[in-house]
């Protein structure tokens, strides 16, 4: 039997008028790459918030709209999620954005989707890699987005950590193998995590991926060179084949620095080493090194694809290595 939201949950109704006017704005007919139907909220979040589907996202929650989004920030309530999606899908529709739908991870009552934002950004092509975070099964309680904003504003954010340390969220095999080497800055045990064609790929998202040993071994020895990237598990969401972890970066070398959040997706191949990480952060690990190099400034993402988030000189664009 189908759920009747509309009677018990009045905000609802709220959010429907809006819906009313979205739906008759010309941006609507935005297009979804690599559609289909949404097996999830979390899956469903990013098409829905370009084609002006408010209710839809709304309908969606247990109770009133949770989201916590690298621009806006925390957005609570029914009237702040309604000022927030018409702003966000009025920014959306002003560049023409599409959405590549990526993997997808559930375990745990959580679900995690991965996706690139195709956008027509400040007179040039931008495709943004985003990952969005969905506790709950068949309806979210929230929603966590994550992205980096160095493609699209050439610096880094600060964003304080969405959730604090679990320290029951523990991880297994090589996942657990790359976060001890990654703590202890070992460049060695780090690359030896990773299938012989294994990459790592920075929040910025191509061209800044390393693959294989050598590309990994250079990466990897830029950003932990001031020593190992300390970081702390919020959550792991794990379904035997992709593990994500929501974490905080909290060392940079021997220096402990304010709390960051951040996400990194860790992809096992077929021998249960990793053929994937991909991270989702804006951690600045380059101003931390105190690398003088130029390069640094262009690349202050490559530390955040390291399961503890290190930019370095010569990384790319503030990628750590969570």
């Amino acid at each position: 039997m189908a759920r009747q939201i509309s009677d018990t949950r009045p905000w609802i109704a709220a959010l429907a008028v809006a819906a009313a006017w979205l739906s008759a704005c010309s941006a609507c007919d935005l297009t979804v790459e690599n559609g289909g139907i949404a097996s999830s909220v979390a899956q469903a979040y990013l098409p829905r918030l370009i084609n002006g589907d408010i209710k839809g996202i709304a309908s969606g929650f247990i109770g009133e709209p949770v989201v916590d989004d690298p621009a806006a920030g925390a957005v609570r309530g029914a009237a702040a999620f309604q000022r927030f999606f018409a702003d966000r899908h009025a920014w959306l529709a002003a560049r023409g954005a599409r959405v590549t739908m990526g993997p997808q991870t559930r375990g745990g009552g959580r679900a995690v989707v991965e996706a690139v934002l195709h956008l027509r950004h400040d007179g040039r092509d931008v495709d943004l890699p985003i990952a969005v975070v969905g506790d709950g099964d068949t309806y979210a309680r929230a929603l966590r987005v994550y992205h980096s904003f160095w493609p699209l504003e050439g610096h880094h954010r600060v964003r304080p950590p969405l959730l604090p340390r679990d320290p029951n969220a523990q991880v297994t095999g090589a996942v657990a193998a790359y976060q001890r080497a990654l703590a202890a800055g070992d460049v060695d045990a780090i690359v030896a995590t990773f299938e012989p064609d294994g990459y790592f790929r920075e929040p910025s998202g191509e061209p800044w991926v390393h693959r294989g040993p050598a590309e990994l071994r250079k990466f990897m020895t830029q950003i932990l060179g001031a020593g190992g990237i300390g970081i702390e598990h919020a959550t792991v969401t794990d379904d035997g084949t992709i593990c994500a972890i929501e974490f905080n970066a909290v060392r940079f070398g021997a220096r402990a620095i304010t709390p960051q959040a951040g996400l990194a997706v860790y992809e096992r191949g077929p021998s249960g080493r990793l053929r994937a990480a991909r991270i989702y952060d804006d951690v600045n690990v380059e101003v931390l090194s105190g690398s003088r190099d130029p390069s640094a400034a262009r690349y202050p993402e490559r530390l955040a694809l390291t399961p503890t988030r290190s930019r370095k000189a010569g990384a790319g664009e503030g990628a750590t290595a969570e």
